[in-house]
């Protein structure tokens, strides 16, 4: 079962990824901050990491370059799932490591689509 680790301090974001991801066939991690994020993705070594930017404790930049570092961690997705929307914004996230940057708000659906990118063996949404 693919897991998924959403960072973001916004406990709205936390529950729409959640609703939006979990169910029998993909299980969400939630942390609140940067510490808990770097340790759940040690602890569930998820497949995928949606991160916001804008962490109370670190960065989220700080997060994804940590997990970049780490060789047991380095091979997972990372998705920034921020409002931090500019281009030096979206700049800095890629350069930090992520995969991907998904500003906020964003459609369940588009979100959706991207996880099915990037975890291509996972289907989060059954089609009609």
């Amino acid at each position: 079962m693919p897991t998924i680790l959403i960072a973001d301090d916004e406990a709205s974001i936390v529950e729409l990824v959640r609703v939006t991801l979990e169910d029998e066939r993909i299980q969400v991690v939630e942390a609140l901050d940067g510490e808990t994020a770097l340790a759940l993705a040690e602890t569930h070594r998820p497949d995928l990491v949606l991160l916001d930017v804008n962490l109370p404790d670190m960065s989220g930049l700080e997060v994804c370059a940590q997990l970049r570092r780490d060789p047991r961690l380095a091979s997972m997705k990372i998705v920034m799932l921020t409002a931090a929307a500019q281009a030096d914004d979206v700049t800095r996230g890629l350069a930090a490591g992520a995969d991907h940057y998904l500003t906020k708000p964003f459609s369940p659906v588009r979100l959706l689509g991207l996880i099915e990118t990037l975890l291509p063996c996972t289907i989060v949404w059954q089609r009609g």
